[in-house]
């Protein structure tokens, strides 16, 4: 079974950007609007690799995912159907042998830097980088699925973490 535990958090500032070992640019789509149910999700990373993701909110910090590579062709048309569209660079970091993620929003949502970690259990203990501000694990109005149908443009954050 496809799980994901992750701990999400706001980026604070830019001191994390001389630990970088890769970067990537994604292409999201989502094709159902509804956050609180199973998202699906067509992504194109570096316009090379594509994948169809199912994902569902199991508690706070776990959500079952799976994802399926997909011909990029298929992904690219189905990016252009959607009304439901966001664009981020990923920076993958290595901090205390564990690989931390940044993502640099693009468009209507460019305001928003967001870092994530995936853990191994619920349990795992982890030490947050300084440059990690407020943590929103689990806050829907910050998902993907959510900024891709309502951008950080037209809900401001303070507005979003009020909602949590």
């Amino acid at each position: 079974m496809g799980i994901e535990i992750e701990r999400r958090f706001l980026v604070e500032n830019e001191d994390w950007k001389s630990q970088v070992i890769l970067s990537e640019d994604f292409s999201q789509a989502y094709l159902n609007s509804k956050v609180d149910e199973w998202s699906t999700r067509v992504r194109i990373v570096d316009n090379k690799k594509s994948y169809m993701t199912l994902k569902s909110s199991l508690n706070v910090l776990t959500n079952y995912e799976f994802e399926y590579s997909i011909p990029l062709q298929d992904a690219i048309e189905l990016i252009k159907l959607s009304k439901y569209t966001i664009k981020k660079t990923r920076y993958q970091l290595m901090i205390n042998q564990k690989i931390w993620v940044v993502d640099i929003f693009d468009g209507s949502n460019s305001s928003l830097k967001i870092a994530e970690i995936e853990l191994n259990s619920e349990s795992e203990e982890i030490q947050v980088p300084s440059w990690c501000g407020q943590e929103i694990t689990g806050m829907k109005s910050l998902s993907n699925a959510s900024l891709a149908k309502t951008p950080i443009s037209l809900v401001s954050l303070k507005d979003r973490l009020k909602v949590g």
